[in-house]
């Protein structure tokens, strides 16, 4: 962070690539220099430099007199200077993030402009589909079929405030208009009306104003999110991003392929609110609580459009013909003001502004902004209102005004097609066992079963698919349910009741975690036939309106997917009841604890096959009937690598052949949501490449299985790494204590980022963890260990259990072509690439330091050290690449930039919690800490 004493536009000359971010990095650190002097005073700015120079002397140097001159100056500063620090590279680090997101923007748009092509992009994905000869007829009809859905989720990774993310999208909008600037400077270079130095000093003076807001905003929560705090975070994207860019979106898409009126495909989903597996804060309440507030903001977002659309479309009768529908809309509007008697539109528009303010007033209890007539005759359904538009924008493209239609009428259209009135699908979550118990319950009271926990598995179901045909419930008058049953129960009638007030798709899945055997997924329906979401009996008519979607999480769980869903599929009356209910299946896949059980090659492995068996399996069962059941997989993916994140472009992609055909839907979770959707443009991107991803994995011809050497080899892979992975996470005496001790994960568990508990038991047990903390707090000590551990020594095994040199080679030679030929394996060891290069050894040997038992340190951590340079040895060997991240010249332009201003954030957060253990520090300390785990978040922006 470096000052100047004056304004200095952007040089003139030809810039080097990445000589605008730089620009812009060494613009906003200035700015946040000058406002530490101003703030805080020239000691504290001197002290950051300080800090700063002697990080980066460490990191590129390896400089051991700079190392121990930093352990020195850091041990003697108070705690008030030492947050005054943290907070400087905290906030640097959010600042860095802009300069990059909009450098990818820019570099985006060249591209675009000189025609060039990239992978993600919609029209690359098409031209790549006309050439295998796909046509675009045969693309619209796919669409009509498809259904991609990003689902927010609220993991308590998410450690930004809503008042930062604000602040940070003004600087944002301010970068943007800087580099607009720069485009008329040069458009109009030596002309008199050339912009001149002021327009820059007064786009910085704006900036500096919003770096001070950033400043004197406080970077922490003083209490824990609620889950009404979590529904309001993820509305904010809807603002700023979701509502209008996925219109733009279709709109690209209609473009490209010149059809209009393509089937609405890409929609929205939504956890918070419904996710109460391992969450008590979830309950009815807050179930209606999101779906209220989610239906207001769309709600008021579709009042303004037809706002601001009744003042677009001033067309006088005297001048313009409209449809007969047309006028009849107008004629039917309660608006009789004089001065729009010749205005059929501004009148038909007043008329369905003002049941849409009855409509927000009927399903919220809100007030609309604005009143010209009255609000009355809500709308019973986002379909009557969708109708009204349709009656506008047919009469103006009938009677030469479809110019008209494009700007704000066309894109509200679509949105209504896809938000409707509930804005996102909410869906409901539950641990298996809860439903179990809640069961056990409803039959003891009813004196059908005494204890039905104690029941085989074969029992259980042959009882409940009895009680499944039964037309009776299961409640009995005036008995006194547990607390839990009472919840459980509440949730399922309020999911009826928002089914009915806000449409069908506010709620349509039921995602069942733990699912371990059939009576999982037969405890689910017959929780739905207690309130009336399903209907019938199973050897008649029965339907069932919520899907029901078992969750395979652990190793275990994934290897028993198939042969579950088989058994639950032969079940009589079973898939009559799905064909008849819509015909669709969702198979939820965890990748998080299927991870956190075996390790990053063994999770990704076991998850290919599943897929792989899941769509033969539902091959058989469609084989022979004219009404065929959709498989559609939901990736349960997080934000690292080591919880299934990654390029999404790449993972869609690396699916086994014929299983995505069109479905899919994925989670989007912690800080992932505001990296991807905060800025709009790049929110457009991120889901123009699910878009694209979907089409080039359902269309373009899928080439054959991989080969069986391939495959016999990740499964020798895959056992070789899962038992390297366990011996040190399970195995390893002590290795709890190691972690717990190395890691913030008990800092990070009072920190106020989530309302869901970072643990399931109050333990030390890995086995108790949660799967979130355990990678975010890896990713904090810069091990980021889940994300590649065991790797190395499986490929050393594979490869060193050759018979001879020649066998050997002949093994090498076979991991290459897997990595050349099989998108699968290419995509997984990308994914390692990027994560060992995010990862420090050094960085992450001060954290070990803080384990006190000084043998366990240093034998667990050489066994970390080793498997770290067997697993960057293994990558050589196979991608022959000597440095990581040859291939991604982004991304190792962002570690190169970034990562020398992240260290000195974890070289002061090892000492806060050297301090903060030993008991030297109260609340300040614990801010600074806090305050450093957000800004190493931010700074590696994939950690959760």
């Amino acid at each position: 962070m470096t000052t100047a004493k004056k304004t200095t536009p952007p040089p003139k000359r030809p810039l080097r690539e990445d000589q605008p971010l730089i620009d812009d990095i060494r613009l906003l650190g200035r700015i946040l220099g000058d406002v530490i002097r101003e703030q805080e005073g020239e000691a504290t700015y001197a002290l950051v430099e300080k800090v700063r120079t002697l990080s980066v002397a460490f990191r590129r140097d390896a400089d051991q007199a700079a190392d121990r001159a930093l352990k020195t100056l850091l041990k003697g500063l108070s705690a008030a200077e030492t947050v005054r620090v943290i907070r400087a590279f905290t906030y640097f680090s959010h600042l860095a993030n802009l300069a990059e997101d909009r450098h990818q923007i820019r570099r985006r748009t060249e591209a675009d402009r000189a025609g060039e092509s990239a992978d993600g992009s919609l029209q690359t994905a098409l031209a790549r589909i006309r050439k295998a000869g796909v046509s675009p007829e045969a693309v619209v009809a796919s669409l009509a079929q498809s259904y991609v859905s990003p689902v927010l989720t609220a993991h308590p990774t998410e450690v930004q405030r809503k008042s930062i993310l604000d602040a940070e999208r003004a600087i944002a909008q301010l970068l943007t208009a800087r580099d607009e600037i720069g485009l008329r400077q040069r458009a109009y270079a030596g002309s008199k009306d050339a912009l001149t130095p002021l327009d820059y000093a007064a786009n910085e003076a704006q900036m500096r104003t919003r770096v001070t807001q950033l400043w004197q905003t406080r970077l922490l929560r003083f209490s824990k999110l609620t889950v009404a705090d979590e529904v309001e975070n993820a509305l904010s994207y809807y603002e700023a991003t979701f509502l209008r860019e996925i219109p733009r979106v279709y709109a690209e898409l209609e473009r490209e392929l010149g059809h209009t009126g393509i089937a609405p495909f890409l929609r929205m989903g939504q956890w918070i609110g419904g996710d109460r597996d391992g969450n008590p804060n979830v309950t009815a309440d807050t179930l209606e609580y999101a779906l209220r507030r989610q239906s207001e903001l769309v709600l008021r977002h579709y009042l303004t459009e037809v706002h601001y659309l009744g003042g677009e479309l001033s067309l006088s009768a005297t001048l313009v013909d409209v449809s007969v529908e047309m006028q009849a809309l107008a004629e039917r509007s309660p608006d009789q003001n004089e001065h729009r008697v010749d205005e059929p539109y501004r009148r038909a528009l007043t008329g369905v502004y003002s049941r849409l303010a009855a409509t927000l007033r009927a399903l919220t209890g809100g007030e609309a902004a604005r009143h010209a007539v009255a609000p009355q005759n809500p709308y019973a359904q986002a379909e009557e209102f969708l109708a009204d538009l349709h009656t506008v924008s047919d009469s103006l493209a009938d009677k030469h005004g479809a110019a008209l239609v494009g700007h704000r009428l066309g894109p509200l259209i679509r949105a209504v097609e896809v938000f409707g009135f509930h804005l996102a699908t909410v869906d409901l979550r539950q641990s298996s066992d809860k439903h179990e118990a809640v069961i056990a319950e409803l039959l003891q009271h009813a004196r059908i079963e005494a204890d039905y926990a104690a029941l085989a598995e074969e029992d259980k179901q042959a009882l409940l698919v009895r009680l499944l045909d039964e037309a009776r419930p299961l409640r009995v008058p005036d008995v006194d349910y547990s607390p839990l049953t009472r919840s459980e129960l509440a949730i399922f009638t309020a999911a009826r009741t928002a089914r009915a007030r806000y449409g069908a798709a506010a709620i349509r899945h039921y995602i069942i975690s733990h699912t371990e055997t059939v009576s999982d997924l037969l405890e689910a329906l017959l929780l739905q036939k207690e309130v009336g979401l399903l209907r019938g009996t199973l050897d008649g008519n029965a339907t069932n309106d919520l899907i029901v979607v078992p969750l395979f999480e652990t190793i275990e769980d994934l290897r028993n997917a198939a042969p579950i869903m088989r058994a639950f599929y032969a079940l009589p009356g079973i898939q009559a009841l799905v064909q008849r209910s819509g015909g669709l299946q969702d198979v939820m896949l965890g990748y998080s604890d299927s991870n956190k059980d075996g390790g990053i090659f063994t999770s990704n492995w076991e998850l290919y096959r599943t897929g792989l068996a899941l769509a033969a399996l539902f091959d058989e069962l469609n084989k022979g009937t004219s009404n065929p059941i959709r498989l559609r997989m939901f990736h349960g993916r997080g934000g690292t690598v080591g919880r299934g994140g990654g390029p999404s472009y790449q993972a869609i992609l690396a699916q086994p052949p014929g299983t995505v055909r069109g479905q899919i839907r994925l989670t989007e979770q912690g800080e992932v949501i505001g990296s991807k959707y905060a800025n709009r443009e790049i929110g457009r991107r991120n889901l123009e490449t699910l878009v694209a991803a979907t089409l080039e994995a359902t269309l373009l011809p899928q080439g054959k299985s991989a080969p069986a050497a391939f495959l016999s080899t990740a499964a020798e892979l895959s056992s070789a790494s899962m038992a390297a992975y366990r011996k040190l996470v399970y195995e390893t005496p002590g290795f709890g204590d190691y972690f717990f001790g190395s890691t913030p994960i008990r800092e990070i568990a009072e920190l106020n980022i989530g309302s869901r508990p970072a643990s399931r038991n109050p333990s030390h047990r890995i086995e108790d963890l949660r799967a979130v903390p355990w990678s975010f707090s890896w990713g904090q000590c810069r091990l980021t260990l889940p994300g590649w551990y065991g790797f190395g020594s499986a490929i050393e095994s594979f490869v060193g259990g050759a018979a001879n040199a020649a066998e050997r080679k002949e093994r090498q030679a076979l991991l290459q072509r897997m990595y050349a030929q099989w998108p699968f394996f290419r995509t997984l060891l990308s994914n390692m690439d990027m994560v060992l290069a995010k990862s420090d050894l050094a960085l992450a040997s001060r954290y070990s330091e803080l384990v006190g038992d000084r043998k366990l340190r240093q034998k667990v951590f050489a066994m970390i050290e080793s498997e770290w340079h067997r697993t960057s040895d293994a990558l050589t060997l196979i991608t022959g690449a000597k440095q990581r991240l040859e291939g991604n010249a982004e991304l190792q332009r962002s570690v190169r930039h970034r990562f020398p201003y992240i260290d000195p954030l974890h070289h002061l957060q090892v000492e806060l919690m050297r301090r903060y253990r030993a008991g030297d520090g109260g609340e300040r300390l614990q801010r600074g800490i806090h305050i450093s785990i957000n800004g190493v978040a931010a700074g590696l922006r994939n950690t959760g």
